[in-house]
C-alpha cells in the first residue's frame, strides 16, 4: 500500500474528513517551506501538496499566482524543490504530492525527474496540464517507480474521461468543486455534489475536493461527499501574511488545526 493509500485508509477509519494542505515551494523561501511542511504535518494535515512555481499558472487564482511570482523571484526551481523535500522528508510523516505543470518536468527530463522524486520521498505527482489521453507513458514511469499519478476532474469532465482517470489514477482523484481558477470562496460550488456522484459511479478511489475551501464548516461539508478537503489559496494567503515572520510555520500550523477543529 502506498503512503497516500495508507493515509486515506486512516481517514476512512476515523470517519472524519481528511485535509490536504497545499503550499507553494519557495514562498517565502525554500528553507521556510520546509519548516511550514513540518508544522502542517504535525498539526494534522493528512496529505501535503507542494506546488512547483511556474511562470504561467493557468489554473491558479491571484493568491497562488503571486506566491509563484515570489518563489520564482527567489530562484526556486523544480530541482531545488525536490532537494528541499529530500532534506526535510525525515521530519515529515505525511505523504507528499508534487503539484506541477508539465514544462518544469519536460525541461528537467522525465527520467531525471522521476529518479529525483523517488530520492526525495515524493509519494504522488499531479501534473495539471497533462491530458489523461496523453498520460500513459509518464504515468507508467511513475507507477514503475512507486509514485502515485493523481488526476484532476472538473464539472465539465465527461464520463469517458472520468473512467480513464479512474483507470490510470492511484492514491486519490482530485475533484475541482467549480470551474475557473483557484481561490477561497464563501461556499462550495454547487456542481461539486453532482460531480462526485458521477465519479462514484466509475471509481472507488478516494476523492479529495478542492478549489474554494477555507473554513472548518466547508471542510465538514465536503466530508459529506468526499474523503478529504483540499485547502490551497487560503493557506497560501496565511503564509503570505506572515511570510516575514520567524514563526510563519507556526501560523500555518495553527490555521490547519483550526480547519481540523483542533484549535
Amino acid at each position: 500500500m502506498s503512503g497516500i493509500a495508507d493515509a486515506f485508509a486512516r481517514i476512512r477509519e476515523s470517519q472524519q474528513p481528511g485535509l490536504i494542505a497545499y503550499v507553494t515551494a519557495g514562498d517565502p523561501s525554500l528553507s521556510r517551506t520546509a519548516e511550514i511542511l513540518v508544522s502542517l504535518a504535525q498539526s494534522g494535515a493528512d496529505v501535503l501538496e507542494v506546488g512547483v512555481p511556474f511562470s504561467d499558472p493557468l489554473a491558479d487564482g491571484p493568491v497562488i499566482q503571486r506566491a509563484s511570482e515570489r518563489a520564482l523571484a527567489s530562484k526556486t526551481t523544480l530541482r531545488g524543490t525536490l532537494k528541499m523535500i529530500r532534506e526535510a522528508r525525515s521530519r515529515i510523516a505525511a505523504p507528499i504530492v508534487l503539484f506541477t505543470y508539465a514544462n518544469p518536468i519536460l525541461r528537467m527530463g522525465e527520467e531525471a525527474f522521476v529518479s529525483a522524486a523517488v530520492d526525495a520521498g515524493v509519494d504522488g505527482v499531479l501534473m495539471l496540464d497533462l491530458p489523461v489521453e496523453e498520460a500513459g507513458p509518464f504515468r507508467a514511469r511513475l507507477v514503475e517507480a512507486g509514485i502515485d499519478p493523481i488526476f484532476l476532474l472538473s464539472p465539465t469532465t465527461t464520463d469517458e474521461r472520468i473512467r480513464a482517470s479512474a483507470a490510470l489514477g492511484r492514491g486519490f482523484l482530485y475533484v475541482i468543486s467549480r470551474l475557473g481558477v483557484t481561490g477561497a470562496r464563501d461556499r462550495i460550488g454547487g456542481d461539486a455534489e453532482p460531480l462526485v456522484r458521477r465519479i462514484r459511479r466509475h471509481s472507488d478511489l478516494p476523492l479529495a475536493l478542492g478549489f474554494g475551501i477555507s473554513r472548518p464548516e466547508q471542510v465538514a461539508e465536503a466530508g459529506r461527499w468526499v474523503d478529504a478537503a483540499v485547502v490551497g489559496s487560503a493557506l497560501v494567503n496565511v503564509i503570505a501574511e506572515h511570510g516575514g515572520d520567524a514563526d510563519v510555520a507556526a501560523h500555518a500550523g495553527a490555521y490547519v488545526r483550526w480547519l481540523k477543529g483542533r484549535a
